[in-house]
């Protein structure tokens, strides 16, 4: 495997066509699942809700996937993880890849983040995405080829006041998938690529613990999930070392590390002005612990002109 951009590799015929989602059930993955459905793609859906993923899965059947299979799982737990690959494989004979999108977020001044909950955003977001990439791994290398596809994000870049945790979790997320991109240079047809996304119009900020007494909100520019889920999928056959999707990302970037007084200065009223909505909320785990999912869907409520 090359790390950096590849050509796009041809189908072979007979391949495994089936593709495996996890955070199938909300936001840029359920956004995943739909793409791929109206391409004809046999699907395999997994995040912790079995409601929403019953929804999502009625959805996929809507827009023309010829097969669907659900199977609820915490990437957290490591042998439900196993075993969600080996259903898969065993359904459809193999996969031509995966798509891992599954986080949580907690929004909060570190110390004021209960322990409970900042670790738990580091097990479901790290742990569970070296669970699913074992896993996968293990499947991809004994069929000869396939793709793995993680959602990353900016803040697996630079830093921004109350979100310590997600971001802590993301950049360690960023350190393993270039760990394994650079192995993955010994394994012929394995391919593993990054995507990251800067702020995206799902439900997953509103879904996400906050200890700061308002609710989350992306930063602009704000992207729509679908715009997230095109590169996701387009990864599938064309790795990519770390695609960023929004034209700010880079230039938030470049101030965290070339103008770090500047930026430092500036990041923080930013936050509080952009990055949170203006209802007082009480402090809450949101969805950290537990899945919520009466909240999920594919898009939040920040309509934007961009995306």
């Amino acid at each position: 495997m090359s790390a950096g951009d590849a050509a796009p590799a041809a189908q072979t015929p007979g391949a495994p066509r089936a593709v495996l989602v996890i955070g199938a059930s909300s936001g840029i993955g359920r956004a995943a699942a739909h793409l791929l459905a109206s391409e004809g793609a046999p699907l395999v859906l997994a995040s912790r809700s079995a409601e929403a993923l019953e929804r999502t899965r009625q959805e996929c059947v809507g827009r023309g996937s010829p097969s669907v299979l659900v199977v609820p799982t915490d990437v957290t737990d490591g042998a439900a993880v196993d075993a969600l690959l080996a259903r898969a494989r065993d359904e459809y004979g193999g996969l031509r890849g995966v798509i891992h999108t599954a986080a949580v977020i907690a929004y909060g001044r570190f110390p004021d983040v209960p322990a409970e909950v900042f670790d738990r955003v580091q097990v479901t977001n790290l742990l569970g995405t070296a669970n699913v990439a074992r896993s996968t791994l293990r499947v991809l290398e004994a069929q000869g080829g396939g793709s793995l596809v993680v959602a990353g994000s900016v803040l697996g870049k630079m830093a921004t006041p109350y979100l310590s945790s997600y971001g802590t979790s993301k950049w360690a997320v960023q350190g393993l998938v270039r760990t394994l991109q650079i192995e993955a240079r010994s394994t012929p047809g394995v391919r593993i690529s990054l995507v990251s996304p800067g702020g995206v119009n799902t439900p997953v900020y509103e879904q996400a613990a906050s200890y700061t007494g308002h609710a989350g909100h992306p930063p602009p520019p704000v992207y729509q999930p679908e715009t997230v889920a095109r590169a996701l999928v387009a990864a599938l056959d064309r790795d990519r070392r770390d695609r960023d999707v929004g034209f700010a990302n880079k230039l938030m970037v470049f101030g965290f590390r070339v103008l770090p007084g500047v930026f430092d200065l500036l990041v923080g009223p930013m936050m509080r002005v952009l990055g949170q909505g203006r209802a007082a909320v009480d402090p809450h785990a949101g969805n950290v612990l537990e899945p919520r999912p009466g909240g999920e869907a594919v898009r939040g409520r920040w309509p934007h002109p961009w995306g």
